[in-house]
């Protein structure tokens, strides 16, 4: 694997330096010859890929948040700001949007594409204060009849003190009860890293989806690896042990529906990436709303009670 990844990060080198050449139809038929090798070198690469290999691309700085799929997927969002007691987190971006005329509510973790959007938005990982606004916005949503669709993408909930003091553990479990309730078609994705409870707090949704190369645990690999073996450097041996990955998920009926990535990862064709999500939502956005509400909210209530009494 590292072998391969060595050859395909010289062979783009390559392709990058032609790039930069007079483009003759040599120079042409030697970048395409070039790049049916790497295409060739992801294939093989994303087929051995292991759970760990998943985590490290759910990382990755370059991989699309949830602000670039709000801006592709939306005809129009207006964002709305502040949970009414505290403050505004700015690692949950909240608002109303259109879909193809479709109107919804859109609750997303957020994480930056650069250091300094990451220190803003504190990783992505929400203070009490972003729970409080995201089920503001469900609420709203709820009086309003708008679906509901969260974005999930965070390491997991803040741990601070403040955000302790200020009741994170209620925050989160009053979300999970009220989502339960809630009396419109609720989609929940896990588009990066979807990590603990803080994950959890938007994931009571009646379609749950995970991106192919995303990952969704009860903790981070390093977390594990220090509570089991005390040693957070065996985070690789703890992520293949966890079930984390989607396609992991998707066995146990943990969630719906896995979509596909460009080889490589999301990052390699964003565009391409947000019209499949877009596509995704808005045929589960059709489907949902012929269904009876109570029986909607019925079924969702016994979906994760059937999954909860299977811990």
């Amino acid at each position: 694997m590292e072998e391969m990844k060595v050859r395909l990060e010289a062979v783009y080198k390559a392709i990058n330096r032609l790039k930069k050449l007079d483009q003759t139809s040599e120079i042409k038929e030697e970048i395409s010859r070039f790049q049916d090798v790497a295409e060739k070198l992801e294939i093989q690469i994303s087929s051995q890929l292991e759970a760990w290999d998943k985590v490290q691309l759910a990382r990755m700085i370059e991989r699309p948040r949830a602000r670039f799929y709000i801006d592709k997927i939306c005809d129009e969002f207006i964002e709305l700001h502040g949970d009414r007691f505290y403050a505004d987190d700015q690692a949950i971006i909240g608002g109303v949007g259109s879909i193809e005329g479709k109107v919804v509510t859109i609750i997303a973790q957020s994480r930056g594409m650069t250091a300094k959007e990451n220190m803003q938005m504190n990783f992505g990982m929400p203070h009490p204060e972003g729970y409080h606004k995201a089920l503001r916005l469900m609420k709203q949503a709820e009086k309003f009849q708008r679906p509901v669709i969260c974005l999930i993408d965070t390491p997991g909930a803040y741990c601070g003190i403040g955000a302790e003091e200020r009741g994170q553990g209620a925050a989160i479990a009053r979300n999970l009860f009220e989502m339960s309730t809630i009396k419109v078609p609720i989609i929940s994705g896990v588009i990066g890293e979807g990590g603990s409870g803080g994950a959890l707090a938007l994931s009571i949704a009646d379609k749950i989806f995970m991106q192919e190369n995303a990952v969704y645990s009860i903790l981070s690999p390093e977390g594990f690896a220090s509570i089991l073996w005390k040693d957070s450097g065996r985070a690789k041996e703890a992520a293949n042990k966890m079930k984390l990955t989607a396609q992991d998920l998707l066995k146990y009926g943990i969630i719906d529906d896995v979509l596909l990535e460009p080889l490589g990862g999301a990052q390699k064709s964003p565009d391409a990436t947000a019209d499949s999500v877009k596509q995704y939502l808005i045929a589960q956005l059709d489907t949902l709303a012929t269904i009876n509400i109570e029986k909607l909210v019925q079924m969702r209530y016994e979906r994760f009670r059937k999954i909860g009494m299977c811990l």
